[in-house]
């Protein structure tokens, strides 16, 4: 590993300050799970690694008064599935974060991180847009907003410009019978990539029998985690029933590109996210209904 200097602001803006100094050569490390080892594996290079931990703001989570909530880009994963009113609003989320690596890397590993990574394959990516979430992101031009779908842009790269962070993700408020949920496939029983993950939230009526909203995503398919945008405006107004999740699964697959590699051919990764669509449609409703 080529040595680096070390350093730990304690507020965002002496961190951009530090980022725009460095122009390019500092590298951001929140849980480290990821970066440790790209540094060591010679996979990226830094000359300063900017620990964030330090910066209140950044370890945040809070559930708004308004009911929306807020993860601080470094707050761990446990924090996330070990609290009750996140488990009962963002169940989906709660998925993911559950299966991010082993308990030890849990209590490291950040979500803001595995979205930074923007790895095709992340497990809380596809949980995170079908919850509609938000980036909010500094930088020396001061702050901005980008929704979690449109952040990674190929793999290993984000939207993120010269001299930015994330601060934090923000979900939106839980809504009355709605609810989300995560699965991925994988080859072993745990701490593997995901072969194929998908995210799915729903929003039923008041009588609990018809979609109001839905939103779909997923992970592992693409060389970004995608947004099945058909199949979720699909799902508006159909009852929530089996045959509906079906055909909203077929509308996935068809965004879907994955490759063949040595975790799967392409074929059974397509055959993957029609059932992993369902699985997760079915599932939200079911939650959504208390169930």
């Amino acid at each position: 590993m080529k040595d680096f200097e070390y350093v730990a602001p304690k507020s965002v803006d002496e961190a951009v300050a530090v980022l725009a100094r460095h122009n390019g050569t500092a590298k951001l490390l929140a849980g480290g799970t990821d970066l440790i080892v790209q540094l060591r594996e010679h996979l990226r290079t830094a000359d300063v690694v900017v620990d964030v931990k330090k910066i209140a703001e950044l370890m945040e989570l809070r559930v708004e008064s308004d009911g929306r909530l807020w993860i601080g880009a470094g707050v761990p994963c446990y924090r996330i599935y070990g609290d009750e009113r996140i488990a009962r609003s963002h169940a989906g989320l709660v998925d993911a974060a559950r299966i991010i690596g082993g308990w030890q890397i849990q209590s490291r590993a950040s979500i803001g991180g595995n979205l930074c990574n923007a790895s095709p394959a992340a497990d809380s990516i596809p949980a995170l847009i079908a919850e509609n979430a938000t980036c909010h992101i500094a930088g020396p031009n001061g702050r901005r907003t980008l929704a979690v779908a449109e952040f990674c842009t190929a793999p290993g790269k984000n939207a993120l410009a010269a001299g930015e962070l994330l601060v934090a993700i923000e979900l939106p408020a839980a809504a009355p019978q709605a609810a989300s949920a995560y699965e991925r496939f994988i080859p072993r029983n745990e701490m593997d990539i995901a072969v194929v993950g998908a995210g799915s939230w729903v929003k039923l009526d008041p009588a609990g029998n018809t979609i109001a909203e839905a939103r779909i995503g997923l992970g592992a398919v693409a060389p970004t985690p995608l947004f099945a945008a058909a199949a979720s405006q699909f799902l508006a107004g159909k009852p929530a029933t089996d045959e509906s999740y079906a055909q909203a699964a077929e509308l996935a697959q068809k965004i879907a590109k994955p490759i063949t590699d040595m975790r799967g051919p392409a074929e059974y990764r397509t055959h993957l996210v029609g059932v992993l669509v369902k699985r997760t449609l079915a599932t939200a409703a079911a939650r959504a209904l208390g169930k």
